[in-house]
């Protein structure tokens, strides 16, 4: 086992992504957080967590015991108070608590700006913070970045949700300001390279991919890749308050945190120094690629992701309209049973074709025959045999897309949406009982993908709540 690393930060977008990281690369890692619940079970085994919060100096204390390297990636900009005064109170008090244990090294990641131009409040508190790191003595190793893009990323977030509902887009100036942004990979590429780096003082690393593009380049190139048509057309005023007021009616950005990113996007943020080029062996993706990248790890994640988790299954209550996986809509429900798996999953296996869907039947008809006037593959193709199903099988408009015999079903929509559809059936239990999970997936693609996913929601609602309840009195027949 490596050395050990002091991570904060672990609860956010480059924290939680670098964690995994540093585990798999053998390092020894504790987590210094404000409420260690927020973490408890979604760590790898051996992460040490521990509560702390940089406010508080006193707390960092006993959290710097015995490490040797820490990672600064905290910042206020989500907070409602002075967001560059909380920063400075932060940074002052790590800056103190790293000199007092000695620490070999502390690992900053700021923001790309000229410190001549201008700079935003924000920028301005991200140079500042490094400055006072500098100031303890520790020797620093400050990452400058522009727009980090990745699944989940803040600007990625803004700009999908810009993107996927508005068709048309009044643009203001910020929209043409140069940045050079990083794919989140190549990012972490540098946080973890920076742990072997030898020590020589205080450094600042200017990061980038190798593209000078502005917001509206990104916005254009995502619609390309998810086959939209955007027209934008460019005001030449339009404030920041305006702004993020606007994004906030249409985005998932708070109006606060919308005004702070704004207010910053109106500097350029490009690499003027290409040290970290010649030192590192990295060699950043460029945006195309870190679109196309991001969109496909939020695959590998949906993939992955057990959507029943997200609302019954954990005491949630119901949400209207289901909840996001980052584009996407989720729909999940959930009901008990008094048999085991296999025959939980007995009547699962055998819906659709004759048998039908246990639930409104007569809606599945009409839905069909509507896909049959839109020139899709309707309701007509049953089923290959009414008892057994394999991958690739088709169901009626569905495809069985995986199985696994008395645990999970799902089928993939071969009809016409303007967007993509999953169906997902999941059986847990034991001799005693079992839990049927029913999970609907929806993944629109722009405006009309939206209001398709709303407009049919109720009829969902009464479909979906209808054929799992139908579906548990067959499984106790059974």
């Amino acid at each position: 086992m490596k050395n050990l690393v002091l991570l904060t930060g672990a609860t956010g977008y480059v924290g939680g992504r670098l964690l995994p990281e540093l585990v798999r690369a053998g390092w020894n890692v504790r987590c210094l957080v404000r409420r260690p619940e927020n973490l408890q079970g979604r760590v790898p085994e051996g992460v040490d967590i521990v509560p702390g919060d940089l406010l508080d100096a006193n707390s960092l204390r006993s959290a710097m015991k015995a490490v040797q390297t820490a990672f600064y990636l905290v910042h206020s900009m989500g907070s409602t108070g002075h967001f560059e005064e909380q920063d400075r109170r932060a940074a002052e008090n790590f800056a103190v608590a790293a000199q007092e244990a000695n620490l070999e090294r502390i690992i900053y990641l700021g923001g790309l700006g000229d410190d001549s131009e201008g700079l935003s409040p924000h920028l301005r508190s991200r140079h500042e913070v490094g400055e006072i790191l500098r100031q303890s003595g520790v020797p620093v190793i400050e990452f400058r970045a522009s727009i980090v893009i990745g699944s989940g990323s803040l600007s990625f977030e803004m700009i999908r949700a810009l993107v996927e509902r508005l068709p048309i887009m009044i643009t203001p100036r910020w929209v043409s300001v140069p940045a050079q942004p990083i794919a989140i990979n190549d990012l972490l590429q540098y946080l973890k390279a920076a742990l072997d780096l030898p020590i020589s003082g205080n450094q600042i690393f200017e990061i980038g991919g190798p593209n000078q593009v502005s917001y509206g380049d990104l916005m254009r190139e995502y619609a390309r890749q998810r086959g939209l048509h955007r027209v934008m057309i460019s005001v030449p005023v339009l404030t920041p308050r305006l702004s993020s007021l606007w994004l906030g009616l249409v985005t998932p950005l708070y109006s606060r945190i919308g005004r702070k990113l704004i207010d910053s996007i109106r500097n350029p943020t490009v690499v003027r120094d290409d040290s970290a080029r010649k030192i590192f062996n990295i060699r950043p993706k460029d945006f195309r690629e870190a679109i196309s990248s991001a969109l496909r790890n939020e695959e590998a994640e949906f993939v992955q992701t057990q959507w029943s988790d997200a609302l019954s299954s954990i005491g949630m209550p119901r949400l209207w309209g289901g909840v996001r996986f980052g584009n996407r809509l989720i729909d999940s429900r959930m009901v008990h049973v008094g048999v085991p798996p296999a025959a939980a999953f007995a009547p699962i296996i055998r819906i659709g074709g004759k048998k039908g869907w246990y639930y409104g039947n007569w809606l599945w008809r009409i839905r069909g025959w509507l896909d049959l006037l839109a020139g899709g593959v309707g309701m007509r193709r049953g089923r290959r045999n009414p008892e057994t199903l394999r991958v690739g099988d088709v169901v009626d408009c569905w495809r069985v897309e995986s199985i696994e015999p008395d645990r999970r079903l799902r089928f993939m929509a071969e009809m016409k949406l303007p967007g993509r559809a999953w169906l997902e059936f999941e059986v847990i239990g034991d001799a005693k009982g079992s839990c049927i999970r029913q999970t609907a997936i929806y993944d629109p693609v722009g405006l009309w993908g939206l209001a398709y996913w709303y407009l049919l929601y109720p009829l969902h609602e009464l479909v979906f709540s209808g054929m799992l309840k139908e579906i548990a009195k067959a499984a106790e027949k059974t």
